[in-house]
């Protein structure tokens, strides 16, 4: 993936604000992406879908600025 703003972000901030953590598997990073998803799953359990979304958007904000390795 090239750097941040490239199309490959933009595909992965998509998929992160729909599935928490799926836009950073896209990219390859799996931890990321799998803390992510189990955060939101935790949150939108807890607060019974309220502020699940405040990981989305986080999950989505995190695709987008990824950078990639050696930056």
């Amino acid at each position: 993936m090239s750097g941040q703003g490239s199309t490959g972000n933009v595909i992965a901030a998509i998929c992160s604000f729909f599935i928490a953590g799926l836009g950073q598997l896209v990219q390859g990073r799996l931890l990321a992406g799998g803390v992510q998803f189990v955060i939101a799953a935790i949150v939108w359990v807890v607060s019974f879908g309220f502020l699940g979304w405040i990981v989305h958007i986080y999950s989505a904000y995190d695709a987008a600025r990824y950078k990639g390795p050696g930056y």
